[in-house]
């Protein structure tokens, strides 16, 4: 197992919804070494990932609390959080970070071996345009999910080419086409030839022409 892999089964809303008292010592000390040890924040103390994608947006993996503080200095105001909201204690202690810090918190769930919803990616853009910058988004890593968003941003809000907007998604950032996270490159293609054949721009085609299943069966 590669420790540096997203899960794209991690902003997933469980079958069962479970509900965590991080007010209880004894739970928020298990789940705090279950974020370590499980979710590889161990790995993450030194290595942020961090990167600028364009004047006041920056990716990053996901942050400690640590982290948080060291960003609320740099000039950080929102954290887009690209795993979504499902309330878990991973969540849960980013939520309670962030309101201590004075950071708004955001979050829009994206997979990284999967297609995106439609939806996903159209609140993806909404959030680009709704939210207080500086703001830094991240998903586990900081490889797959946070590049496809970068690249995403720099399309729609930047006016990017593909080309440029696809460096976002490199492995330089551990980010690898080939493996089931090259269904993010995958797209970027698809929206590549669109734009060529017609001029389309990236958000007017998630909204009226991509399907992720025909991305999906295109890439596998």
């Amino acid at each position: 197992m590669n420790p540096f892999r997203n899960s794209d089964a991690d902003h997933e809303e469980p079958k069962v919804r479970k509900t965590w008292d991080l007010s209880d010592p004894a739970t928020r000390r298990r789940e705090a070494w279950r974020l370590e040890i499980e979710d590889h924040a161990f790995l993450r103390r030194l290595w942020t990932n961090l990167s600028e994608v364009a004047p006041g947006v920056w990716r990053a993996n996901h942050p400690s609390h640590s982290q948080l503080a060291r960003y609320k200095a740099m000039g950080i105001r929102t954290i887009l959080n690209l795993r979504g909201s499902s309330r878990n204690p991973r969540y849960l202690f980013e939520e309670e970070s962030c309101a201590r810090i004075g950071l708004a918190l955001e979050s829009v769930g994206l997979r990284a071996r999967k297609a995106p919803d439609r939806k996903e990616v159209l609140a993806l853009f909404d959030a680009f345009r709704r939210i207080e910058k500086p703001f830094l988004m991240h998903c586990k890593s900081g490889a797959d999910r946070a590049g496809f968003a970068a690249a995403l941003y720099l399309l729609a809000e930047r006016g990017a080419t593909a080309d440029e907007a696809r460096r976002q998604l490199h492995w330089r950032f551990l980010h690898f086409r080939h493996g089931e996270t090259g269904i993010l490159d995958h797209i970027l293609d698809l929206f590549e030839q669109a734009q060529r054949d017609s001029g389309i721009g990236v958000e007017d085609w998630f909204r009226h022409h991509y399907d992720p299943a025909t991305a999906e069966a295109g890439y596998r």
